[in-house]
Parts: structure tokens; sequence; C-alpha cells
């Protein structure tokens, strides 16, 4: 549904002389930067990656519909002086309109790219079950003072107090699975899998040392049980698009199968815009680079053909 809107707006935010190019690019940052304050403030404790993403979808819902109020007055002509303007200009409300997604779309590619803490609270989420947490209070203890040490980025420190959590409790899985973190971070890939595997030997399904074991193989070039990983977890969580990101980002970059990276991402992507996640954005990126490579070994149109195969009809090109 369309609706009018009488704007009355003060371009005092805006330097005199600047071009309209200058301006949208103001705009969209001071947006994004609202909501990036916007994602700061949520939650992620014993939360699903599903309520986390839709939280940050209403965050950059709430600028998108400014973004696309202010690009449609930049597109009327709207004086440049430091004096109010009334102009009337129509917006589309409605979500699954092109116009919203395109101002939407922009202004999630551009916080991805620019949200420090964004990527951070996707990945954050932890859902606990009676696998994973320890109900010793001092292995708690010490494994408190780890997540702090963690959030400080001092994660030679944070294995310290995770060690000693598991000392106290050796089958405290999040101490297990935090280890395997902060061995990533460090570039310890084989004690980062030593890790996770001492996790799934307490947890054989467990959807975190799952996905993190996965992504330690493919740092440690490994990209075969990278993707048997993956392929474990899949068994799983059939709807977790981070399963197809990871096969297709692994097919795409390394193993340089980008048929099989393209139906991959293309199940990801899809995924993604179900849960309103921004890393669709990434997704993008991936079928661009891959519609690259098969432009060159001119396999377009196979491209095409996966693309409607996954009912995909945006412009990659």
């Amino acid at each position: 549904m369309k609706k009018t809107i009488i704007a009355c707006l003060t371009l005092c935010l805006f330097v005199n002389g600047m071009s309209q190019d200058k301006k949208s690019t103001a705009l969209l940052k001071e947006l994004a930067e609202n909501g990036c304050n916007c994602v700061d403030t949520i939650n992620t404790d014993n939360v699903s990656k599903e309520v986390v993403a839709k939280a940050i979808s209403t965050c950059i819902d709430a600028q998108a519909r400014a973004y696309q109020l202010g690009s449609k007055l930049f597109q009327a002509g709207l004086s440049t002086e430091h004096k109010k303007k009334d102009v009337t200009v129509m917006i589309n409300t409605d979500k699954d309109s092109k116009e919203y997604r395109e101002s939407y779309f922009q202004l999630e590619r551009y916080m991805m790219d620019n949200c420090k803490n964004l990527k951070k609270k996707i990945g954050a989420s932890d859902v606990i079950d009676n696998k994973s947490v320890s109900m010793n209070p001092i292995a708690q203890k010490y494994y408190s003072k780890g997540q702090k040490e963690f959030k400080k980025e001092n994660y030679k420190k944070a294995i310290t107090f995770y060690t000693k959590a598991l000392e106290v409790d050796s089958v405290f899985a999040f101490a297990w699975d935090n280890i395997g973190i902060c061995s990533r971070k460090l570039s310890d890939y084989d004690g980062a899998i030593r890790a996770y595997k001492k996790s799934l030997e307490l947890d054989p399904n467990g959807l975190m040392p799952l996905q993190n074991i996965a992504v330690a193989y493919k740092f440690n070039n490994e990209y075969e049980k990278a993707i048997s990983s993956y392929q474990k977890l899949a068994e799983l969580d059939r709807n977790n698009p981070e399963v197809y990101y990871g096969i297709g980002e692994t097919y795409t970059l390394y193993l340089k199968d980008y048929e099989k990276g393209l139906e991959n991402i293309c199940k990801a992507y899809n995924l993604y815009m179900a849960e309103k996640s921004p890393y669709r954005s990434d997704a993008e990126k991936i079928i661009s680079v891959i519609y690259v490579e098969m432009k060159k070994q001119d396999k377009v149109y196979r491209f095409e053909e996966i693309l409607d195969e996954n009912d995909i009809t945006a412009d990659f090109k």
C-alpha cells in the first residue's frame, strides 16, 4: 500500500553545497549508527539465533523507513539551504515491495560492513541444554571469570579459567566449547579441534561444537573434514543457514567447485531471507563471486539454472 507523506525537514545535518550522493551517504551512515546502537541493546543470553535475528531485523527496519523517506526527498530535489521546505513524497510501506527491500538491504549491507558488534550479536546466542552447563558453583565461578577475560579478548587467560572449571567438572561442555573458540582466535586450530572433539564426546549431537569444529577444520586446510562436519550438522539442524553457507563457502573459495558452492549458498540465502538475518548480505557476496567464476567458465546458463531451481530472482551480475 502506498502512503502520501508530507515531509518538513530541516537540513541542518548536511553541509551546504554537498552533492546528492554525499548527502545520501551521510544519511545512510547516520541511520546505520542508529541501527547499530539498537543492536547493541539486544540480549543474547540463552536466546535462539532466530530470536536474535528477528530483533536485529527490527532495528534495521526502524531505520530503513527513514532511509527510504530521505532518499525520496533527495530525489525530489530538496534544497541544500539551511531552511525548511515542505515536500510531498510517496513511499511504499509494503515490506515485500521492491522499493522497501532496496532500502532495507542497502542499510543492512552497510551495517554488516561497519557495525562492529552486529556479527558478534548474531553469533553470540547460546541456547543452554542439560549437557552444556555445570551445576558445580566452583566450576561456574571459574567459567564466569573465563567469560570476562574472553570479552576483553584475553584469550590465553580465558583458557586458563576454562581449564580450571574443567578440573572441577570434567563434563562441562560449554567450557570445552569456549576453549575451542579461544584456541581458534589464537590461530591454534589443532587445539581448537581437540577441544571441540572433547565437547562432542560429552554430547555427540552438540550443535555448537559441530558447527565450530567445521570452521576449525576449514582454517586448518582440512576441507573435506569441514564439509563432513557441516553435513553431520545438517542432519540435526536442517534449517540452519550456517550449515549451507559453510559448505558453499568451502566448495567455492577453497575447492573451486562453483556449482556445488552455488547450490549450497542459494539454500543459505533463502534461509537467511526467511530468518531476516543480515548474514543474507554475506551469501549475496559469495553468489556474486561465483557468477564471475562461472562466467569465466562459460557456464552462466548453469548459474541461472541453479538460481531458478532455488526461486532466487535477485541480480548478482
